[in-house]
């Protein structure tokens, strides 16, 4: 592709898997938010819950400033709180369900593009319990969101049984969720991730056709599974040509095709496409940030 990418979508990076220090609210979060808009590279920010009131109104300040995007991720929200949104147990789910609730009020007030989160772990035998309380939550959530605007709720699909282990999960059980959700919620979507479809031991067209009509947000990843004993084994999202790794530039192409061959990416959605990489070891993130740009940049010019 000779166009320019940003004419395509809204290149983003995750904050908090960039600069996983962040993850839990706390820590160096304006110099490391700071760092990725003054990179005109990025037209969109992801970020997730941050505790102090003050420095999410310096944040907030500095995305207005920068003229990002912003999405917010509830995803570690749940994971570091060990909360599962499809939880059996009533009082835990509606813990669930308040924690997300609490990330939805502070993607209001950073005036976020979407708001995300993550299915969680289940049992085979009470599968359809777990399913069930998964649709339960995602409606109060989705109702909670239209009651205070416009933001919208989205899912991102996740590993079933290596990693994170969460119901959504398999390509039919997330087109069944969604259509589920969407016959009553016109603010829910679907987020796909590179370095999850691996996991989920489908091919990019495998994983992203049967829901293309309810993708509306979409990560750039990679991810190690061949071997347990290989470091950075499961869900760590390390840098594109991990060795080990399953996605590259060839497999980054690829994804790339399928989300413009489903109009996805285009110029009319400009949708947000954002990089979940992270530095594995004592690898420096600044690096492997420009790890990924550099493997987006030869990806693009094969698109």
């Amino acid at each position: 592709m000779t166009e320019s990418m940003h004419d395509y979508m809204k290149v983003g990076l995750i904050h908090f898997m960039a600069y996983p220090e962040t993850i839990r609210g706390e820590g160096p979060i304006l110099e490391t938010v700071k760092k990725i808009a003054v990179d005109d590279y990025f037209t969109a920010i992801e970020v997730t819950n941050i505790k102090d009131d003050e420095v999410r109104k310096e944040v907030k300040k500095m995305l207005d400033t920068s003229s990002m995007t912003v999405a917010f991720g509830g995803q570690p929200m749940l994971l570091t709180n060990g909360l599962n949104i499809n939880d059996l147990d009533e009082t835990k789910r509606q813990e669930a369900v308040n924690m997300l609730k609490k990330g939805i009020d502070q993607a209001y007030e950073l005036e976020a593009a979407g708001f995300a989160f993550l299915s969680g772990k289940y049992e085979e035998e009470t599968k359809e319990d777990s399913y069930q309380a998964l649709v339960k939550s995602t409606k109060e959530l989705c109702e909670y969101s239209k009651s205070k605007g416009d933001i919208p709720v989205i899912l991102e699909v996740f590993d079933y049984d290596i990693d994170k282990a969460s119901i959504i999960g398999p390509v039919d059980m997330a087109k069944r969720y969604a259509e589920d959700i969407r016959a009553e919620y016109d603010n829910f979507g679907l987020m796909v991730d590179l370095s999850h479809i691996p996991m989920l031991r489908e091919t990019v067209e495998e994983s992203i056709l049967p829901i293309k009509d309810y993708i509306v947000h979409a990560h750039m990843g990679n991810c190690v599974i061949a071997d347990p004993s290989l470091p950075a084994y499961g869900d760590l999202h390390p840098r594109f040509g991990f060795p080990g790794g399953e996605n590259d530039v060839d497999e980054l192409v690829e994804y790339l095709k399928v989300l413009m061959d489903i109009g996805f990416i285009s110029k009319e959605r400009r949708p947000i496409v954002s990089f979940e990489v992270q530095a594995f070891g004592d690898e420096d993130p600044d690096i492997v940030v420009a790890n990924a740009k550099r493997t987006l940049n030869l990806a693009w010019a094969r698109v």
